[in-house]
């Protein structure tokens, strides 16, 4: 077969799911079985992968799902415990006692708070936990998912301490061919990477300083009585501070002190600063900005997450320091669990769930519960139930609420999960051909030549929309960027970067990124809605940082180790 005829092939079940999810507006339960089989037809018969290959890569996948599905129930468990213990009516009156403007509520609870969670967790985790204490503080469903997507832009590269650029990355591109050209040169892999991470601070921090602006002028358009774009801009002066104090102790700590916190010291920066400003006032408009009235929201903007802020034990008072001690725990003990300084992640990872050679297939599974972010999530909730003097009653309603709404995104999850495993597995085939993410990024690059910087974030973004994953986009895509930087005489540190940073773009439209979104608030069944919108900042993200690639190799003549 042609490259050509490869490149459309595997795009096909790509291309079903988005026309199901955003042309017919299928829900995902839907519309990712029908691609799940697709992408198995496209297998066996297109690449010559045997039906027991799919089933073993299936069966990979529905650990993967195990592991999402965790994290969603414990993400859904600490928001409904401090919603009946009174914790979340009093963090809703802290936010509104600093800014009663939803404007500037999304710079400080989405855009840093999410950005730290993001820091210190990844995988998800943010718009896990930032979309249900949006609703809870009285935003609709869909801008809460819609958010949270957009939260995972800047902060991923860097996110999980670093884990894509230091599993991703490293464990994508490097091999001894490589570690002997460095070593010709008298320089090391760790010094190769930095230059990396250097260029990826560097683009992310320019692209992500309006981000912030993005969010709120969405919100403003989408979800406003008005649907103006102009009501966010009349914030842009709070927006851009906002992006500022988060992207330059970024950028700074990336260049400086490499891969692990760029984005936990931009977020606790960036917290410090506009959380002191929002409170005096600073460059905030006269008047409040609201969503309309609940009872006028259409229906489309809801989700089956309600927050009832009459509570069942009479309504008792929960102090603010109170109501935020959990999720300052969270961030905590997911920092403290990161930190591969400390012997608490050797402990935790040492505890497995291993399938080894499933049918034979050599294809592995593993999953390490204790250090999913999903047993955190619930050892904080346990915290929570003995901080907030919790009673029985109260406990009992918090989990079989979160019981419930876990069932919908599993559904879901059991094919989109195992259809990613499907795409990534299939260059163990007996026709020698290139998995089919590599076969769609091998055309693109065939075809562009020269221009190949402007579309490199492009494929960075295509494999995290297929694997809902900055890192597994890396180590998918990052030895092909590399080559084709070589056969093309281009700086690849630069090349290399501009994947990381198109597949943290990419996180915005990842179908199981979004479909764990909305479990979080009850909105499944209308993930397309959120894809139309937050394709807008992912085509901005992935347009500018390729323009930027594209001037720093053909006009500043941008060089690396091995030019």
């Amino acid at each position: 077969m042609t490259a050509s005829t490869l490149a459309f092939l595997a795009l096909l079940p790509i291309l079903a799911a988005a026309i199901l999810l955003v042309g017919f507006r299928l829900p995902a339960r839907l519309a990712m079985p029908i691609s799940f089989i697709i992408a198995a037809l496209v297998a066996v018969f297109g690449w010559q992968y045997s039906w027991i290959d799919v089933l073993a890569s299936s069966i990979q996948g529905l650990f993967i799902t195990f592991d999402i599905l965790y994290i969603i129930f414990g993400a859904i468990l600490l928001l409904n415990l401090l919603k009946h213990s009174g914790g979340v009516a009093a963090i809703r009156e802290g936010f509104t006692n600093i800014s009663g403007d939803r404007r500037i509520q999304v710079v400080i609870i989405c855009w840093l708070f999410g950005s730290f969670i993001e820091g210190a967790a990844g995988f998800g985790t943010p718009a896990a936990v930032v979309a249900p204490l949006m609703v809870a503080l009285g935003f609709p469903a869909m801008a809460a998912v819609m958010l949270g997507m957009m939260v995972q832009s800047t902060a991923v590269t860097f996110g999980a301490v670093g884990t894509p650029i230091l599993v991703g990355v490293r464990g994508g591109l490097q091999n001894p061919g490589l570690d002997g050209r460095l070593e010709g040169l008298g320089a090391s892999f760790p010094e190769y990477l930095q230059l990396i991470t250097t260029d990826v601070a560097i683009f992310h921090a320019i692209a992500g300083v309006l981000m912030p602006t993005f969010m709120v002028c969405m919100m403003t358009r989408f979800f406003g009585t008005n649907r103006s774009w102009r009501e966010g801009l009349a914030v842009l002066p709070f927006t851009l501070i906002g992006g500022l104090a988060f992207t330059l102790p970024y950028a700074l700590t990336g260049i400086f002190l490499g891969p692990e916190f760029p984005s936990l010291i931009g977020a606790l920066v960036g917290m410090t600063i506009v959380v002191s400003l929002a409170r005096r006032g600073f460059l905030q408009p006269k008047t409040n900005w609201d969503f309309p009235e609940e009872k006028s929201w259409p229906k489309l903007w809801l989700g089956t997450l309600t927050i009832d802020l009459n509570q069942p034990d009479g309504g008792r008072k929960i102090s603010l320091t109170k109501a935020w001690l959990p999720y300052l725990c969270l961030a905590l003990i997911l920092v403290l669990t990161r930190l591969p300084q400390l012997p608490i992640k050797a402990a935790l990872t040492s505890i497995k769930i291993n399938w080894s050679d499933i049918l034979g297939t050599g294809i592995n599974a593993s999953s390490t519960p204790l250090y999913l972010p999903g047993t955190i999530l619930i050892v904080v909730g346990l915290i929570t139930i003995y901080l907030h003097r919790m009673k029985g009653n109260a406990v009992r309603l918090a989990f079989s609420e979160s019981a419930r709404m876990l069932l919908g995104a599993g559904f879901v999850l059991i094919f989109t999960i195992p259809m990613v495993r499907i795409y990534i597995n299939s260059g163990g085939n007996p026709a020698d051909l290139p998995a089919m993410p590599i076969a769609m990024a091998e055309w693109v690059s065939n075809q562009v030549g020269q221009i190949y910087p402007l579309f490199a974030p492009s494929i960075g973004a295509l494999g995290a929309f297929i694997a809902g994953s900055n890192t597994v986009s890396n180590l998918m895509f990052s030895l092909f960027q590399f080559g084709v930087a070589e056969r093309l005489a281009m700086p690849t540190t630069l090349v290399v970067a501009l994947q990381a940073v198109g597949a943290a773009a990419g996180n915005m439209i990842a179908i199981h990124n979004v479909v764990a979104a909305s479990a979080t608030v009850g909105f499944l069944g209308k993930e397309g809605l959120i894809l139309r919108k937050t394709i807008i900042p992912t085509l901005y993200y992935v347009g500018l940082v390729g323009i930027l690639g594209l001037l720093a190799i053909h006009l500043l003549d941008f060089r690396d180790l091995l030019q």
